[in-house]
């Protein structure tokens, strides 16, 4: 009896031996390295990329991984990107996370981060001729379809407009390129001034709306002024007021957020419309398909995330407080009562 308690105890000491070689404790579990590297930082959009990246981190890496995680802000300097890209490539990350302000300038660093084995999750930008292995984005031509179909039938079909575009970012100036395939149903709205923002330049988003409406000084010259982005929509409002031409013109703009919603609710200022993106959640799912593809999982390569039509109606009984930066954490637009445009 105790030669067979003695070989039942050997078979057990075995066993335990091959487990913890097979399931390392959690001493020796992997310590992931992540990189995170955003264009921008300067408004809600971005900073609400930030913390989707941060607390997806937090949720599918844990706390260790959050606090070793590599962060690099450019502020729409792309050579000061690119440079920050590099020194990420050579510490190599397990992934690498892409926000750009303008995505074809970072795509030779983006495909030298793929050559060199690193997983690449792009967030709000297609970065052209590059195999990132999750791009999460909006539809960013039905954005500009959305926002002018809104400015269209709030003119009856029939008035002047401005554009101020976004060039720059490829994907972004798929926002004009549905304004302008939108605006084929219209002939009736003419675009009389375009102007393109340059992150880079000298120009600020209101000199050049200022610029605009010196140069349409007339009622009815100038009815509605079409933006790429809420930053310029906001601006716009800013500088319409100024002019003393509130109620006369009104803007549109795409991002959403605390502080556009804030020019939106109550029809209080001439901006009147947002096509409001899911930046939050855009960073977070880009954090939850790195999760998934490290553990050897099948990821998209592509999703395109919600975009949520805003006017005063929709922000009507809305605390902007609370959900001005939180409509896209999962749930929350169905409490709102918000559906899916996009």
């Amino acid at each position: 009896m105790k030669r067979l308690h003695w070989k039942v105890l050997q078979i057990a000491l075995i066993f335990v031996i091959a487990l913890a070689i097979v399931f390392p404790g959690s001493s020796s579990a992997k310590d992931y390295i992540l990189a995170i590297s955003q264009g921008w930082l300067d408004n809600d959009s971005g900073q609400n990329l930030k913390r989707g990246y941060l607390k997806g981190i937090k949720d599918f890496f844990g706390e260790a991984a959050l606090k070793e995680a590599k962060f690099a802000n450019s502020s729409y300097n792309t050579k000061l990107q690119n440079e920050q890209l590099e020194a990420f490539i050579k510490m190599k990350p397990d992934a690498l996370f892409v926000t750009a302000s303008e995505a074809a300038s970072i795509a030779p660093a983006i495909k030298r981060a793929v050559e060199a084995g690193i997983p690449v999750f792009s967030g709000d930008s297609l970065i052209a001729g590059t195999a990132c292995t999750t791009s999460v984005l909006s539809n960013n031509f039905g954005m500009g379809l959305l926002t002018a179909e809104y400015m269209a039938l709030r003119l009856n079909g029939k008035g002047k407009i401005g554009v101020v575009g976004l060039p720059a970012n490829e994907t972004w100036d798929h926002r004009e390129q549905g304004l302008d395939w939108l605006l084929r149903d219209f002939p009736g709205i003419e675009v009389v001034a375009r102007w393109n923002y340059d992150p880079a330049g000298a120009v600020t988003p209101r000199q050049g709306i200022d610029n605009m409406l010196a140069a349409h000084p007339k009622k009815g010259d100038l009815d509605a002024i079409w933006c790429a982005w809420d930053g310029a929509a906001m601006e716009g409002a800013l500088a319409i007021r100024n002019a003393g031409r509130e109620g006369e013109i009104f803007t549109t703009g795409i991002d959403g957020g605390t502080n556009a919603f804030t020019y939106i609710k109550g029809d209080k200022t001439a901006m009147k419309f947002t096509a409001a993106q899911s930046m939050w959640a855009m960073a977070y799912m880009s954090v939850y398909y790195a999760s998934e593809h490290l553990k050897g999982n099948k990821v998209p390569r592509l999703v395109i995330s919600p975009v949520y039509a805003i006017t005063a109606k929709e922000l009507e009984k809305v605390d902007i407080k609370k959900y001005g930066d939180t409509y896209d954490h999962p749930g929350v637009a169905r409490e709102l009562g918000w559906e899916r445009s996009l």
